[in-house]
């Protein structure tokens, strides 16, 4: 139990790091449209997320992909930026498919950038074979899931709160939130070091 503790922290962290707080920007630019209503969808995009995470991670593992550090570090911040931009555009309009669309095959390719990001860090820390790191695997991946599922709350908390005491409409509230992920990642991508060459 001991060592599944160990694996789900580190994939607490990994979400909740202070210092690397990219994570968390794609989760707040992921989930600032919805509300707890919504729950089911987000419960759904989150997990998406994950699953392309830890596929990633698998991958890594196995030596199946190998990406660059630079080029890594220069994309997750475009996915935040896309994902907010998304939101920036189509806040206040309906969604029309409320199944598996466009938004969910994004999330998941997402995921696979995100958890390239941490691929190196993950394999040094575990060593061994390929096969004995997948439980650990694993665990970090549900520590990642349920660190994924406290930002989420945090932010429909947020969103209730100003939307109830401050009367902002959904709308406003995607777009101030968007507006304010933008303007926090274009500098992330121009002080990334893939311009560097």
């Amino acid at each position: 139990m001991s060592e599944f503790w160990i694996y789900f922290q580190i994939g607490l962290k990994h979400v909740l790091d202070i210092n690397a707080y990219d994570h968390v920007l794609f989760l707040i630019a992921l989930t600032v449209p919805y509300a707890f209503k919504d729950w089911k969808r987000i419960l759904l995009l989150v997990s998406v997320f994950t699953i392309g995470h830890t596929v990633a991670l698998i991958l890594s593992v196995f030596g199946i992909i190998a990406v660059k550090v630079n080029l890594v570090e220069f994309l997750i911040p475009i996915t935040i930026l896309i994902t907010a931009l998304y939101h920036l555009f189509t806040a206040g309009k309906a969604t029309k498919n409320e199944g598996v669309n466009l938004v969910f095959i994004v999330t998941l390719f997402f995921g696979l950038i995100h958890g390239l990001g941490f691929s190196n860090y993950f394999k040094t820390i575990l060593g061994g074979t390929a096969t004995s790191k997948l439980l650990p695997l694993g665990e970090f991946a549900l520590g990642i899931e349920a660190a994924q599922l406290v930002v989420v709350f945090i932010v429909l908390i947020l969103s209730y709160i100003v939307q109830t005491v401050f009367r902002f409409s959904k709308r406003d509230w995607a777009l101030v939130m968007s507006a304010f992920i933008v303007g926090v990642v274009i500098p992330m991508i121009i002080e990334s070091p893939i311009w560097n060459r």
